[in-house]
């Protein structure tokens, strides 16, 4: 059944903060005017203190727009870190709330890799392409409005050759994808047979390709920075014309003033300002898009964790310890992975209280899933799962969670001490109890399994034996755990060591309920039944028993 998924917050522009950036780039209008004022005035005869007015007013004016526009850009900054925050928020709680077991969730790496480093360029997208869009919506509009009543073929020049930039930057930019299509991808495959030569020609196809994608993908800058200098000129080589006479059209019917013609050329470039910055900041639109994707991604529905978000129910040890162990019954189960044929389809299993069962079948036939199960870790499609007389199911899996105990058949080692990695957190845990389980886990003459040792990720320095018994004694630290769910204990393992595992396991169960998933029939003969998990007789609802 899978989950659904959870809906990523939309960023949402900051109002302030997009008015203040909006109207920083708008306060050049003014200024424009006043230069273009003080100009005219020193034309017409006026001294050159009335250029003092102006001048302040520019002065004033542009610290307001750059205290306007810092203002904006820290506002938009906080906006777009909370904005990530909540999208990280969200999809650890997807993570969170999918089994560990559904095939279709992403790695830990790819998970952890897309959230910290790749959702990181959402912010300079936030920050620096949205503002710019909105720039662009704004200012040429505004522009355009201001230089129509003073000359309507000024403003025409500007509409027609805005539109083209995007035209043409749009066909330069599909050139350089399908150039980026044909770039050979170098695997390392065969590395032993192949030849220097090889590699050579390999690495020179790169980068030539490589080139001929740079190429094209710099030709984007070149188109903007030549229709805005194509229509700044035009522009400004219709003003000179108008003041020279030569022109007597496109002002309306009237003579264009001086002061006039150089506040629409001191306009034209702010014109094509917004464009520049958007070309400038369009890779993080690509980049921020990606990290958009990569979390809508790892947020999508999947294979639900029984009881996530769910109250745990607290169980007191005293209670744990004076309460039987549990017994299984298991009526009818139906499971199936997405996509796929049963695992189970009308599965039947008791196993009574205090039972030792070793679960015998071929790769794939369910054992570990049956476990998973158990567990909790995956949701059955169907029939009914009990233990110690509670269904399984929600509201119970938190609760019924406290009472097992759970051994993986590839224990995890952390980047902790020895210590850590038995109690792996677990509060009230003492230095005592450490050690007796590393005792009863026959962990205590190794050397490198000491309490204060440091291990390194993946147990580097453990063999793969002290590994597994590194988990037995994680289980040894919860004595209160009454059913244990084991997955091949003894994979891998020569006989001694497997014999040694065996012992310690058995120590371990004494007294409580356990199910063991195993190959090895030595390990299964030492139990005091065997149950044959079969995939062809399943469709048939049923499954073989074997008396030890």
């Amino acid at each position: 059944m899978p989950t659904t998924p959870l809906s990523l917050p939309r960023f949402i522009l900051p109002r302030a903060a997009s008015l203040a950036q909006g109207g920083a780039a708008l306060l050049w209008l003014p200024q424009a005017a006043l230069l273009a004022w003080a100009v005219q005035a020193m034309l017409d005869g006026a001294p050159w203190r009335a250029a003092l007015l102006p001048a302040t007013g520019v002065l004033l004016l542009g610290v307001l727009r750059a205290g306007g526009e810092a203002w904006g850009a820290r506002r938009m900054y906080a906006a777009a870190r909370a904005h990530l925050s909540a999208l990280r928020a969200q999809v650890a709680l997807a993570l969170a709330q999918r089994s560990p077991l559904d095939r279709q969730r992403a790695q830990s790496g790819q998970a952890a890799s897309v959230m910290a480093e790749q959702a990181e360029a959402i912010v300079p997208y936030l920050v620096r392409y949205r503002p710019a869009r909105w720039k662009v919506m704004l200012v040429p509009l505004v522009i355009l409005a201001v230089v129509t009543p003073l000359s309507w073929i000024a403003a025409l020049i500007l509409l027609i050759a805005a539109p083209l930039i995007p035209v043409f930057m749009a066909l330069v930019g599909m050139g350089a994808q399908a150039a980026s299509r044909a770039l050979a991808t170098l695997r390392a495959l065969d590395a032993v047979d192949a030849t220097a030569e090889r590699l050579d020609a390999s690495s020179q196809s790169v980068r030539r390709r490589t080139m001929a994608v740079l190429r094209i993908a710099f030709l984007s800058s070149a188109v903007l920075e030549l229709f805005s200098a194509l229509g700044v000129a035009m522009v400004a080589a219709f003003i000179g014309f108008s003041l020279l006479g030569s022109i007597h059209f496109g002002t309306w019917g009237r003579e264009l003033s001086l002061g006039q013609g150089l506040f629409i050329l001191l306009l034209a470039p702010a014109f094509f300002e917004p464009l520049r910055e958007l070309a400038a900041v369009w890779h993080d639109k690509a980049a921020g898009e990606a990290g958009l994707a990569g979390l809508h991604d790892l947020a999508a529905d999947g294979v639900p964790l029984p009881g996530a978000g769910v109250a745990v129910a607290a169980v007191s040890a005293a209670a744990m310890a004076v309460a039987p162990p549990p017994a299984i019954d298991i009526h009818q189960l139906r499971f199936a992975h997405p996509g796929e044929a049963p695992v189970f389809d009308g599965f039947d299993l008791a196993v009574r209280a205090g039972e030792h069962v070793a679960l015998l079948g071929a790769s794939g036939a369910g054992k570990t899933t049956l476990l998973s199960l158990l567990a909790g870790l995956l949701p059955a499609s169907g029939g009914e799962i009990r233990i110690g007389g509670v269904r399984l199911n929600d509201s119970t899996v938190n609760t019924l969670r406290q009472r097992m105990a759970w051994m993986g058949q590839r224990p995890h080692v952390f980047a902790a001490s020895v210590s850590q990695n038995v109690t792996l957190g677990r509060v009230g845990a003492t230095a005592a109890q450490v050690t007796q389980a590393l005792h009863l886990a026959d962990l205590a003459a190794v050397a490198q399994a000491q309490p204060a040792v440091m291990l390194s990720d993946g147990g580097q320095g453990l063999s793969g034996g002290e590994a597994v018994r590194l988990a037995l004694a994680r289980v040894a630290l919860h004595p209160h755990a009454d059913l244990l769910l084991v997955d091949e204990p003894t994979a891998h393992l020569d006989s001694e060591t497997a014999a040694r595992v065996t012992d310690a396991l058995l120590a371990l169960a004494k007294g409580k309920t356990m199910i063991v998933a195993t190959h090895d029939p030595v390990l299964a003969g030492r139990l005091q039944r065997t149950v044959l998990v079969d995939a062809q007789v399943q469709d048939q609802a049923q499954a073989q028993e074997l008396r030890a």
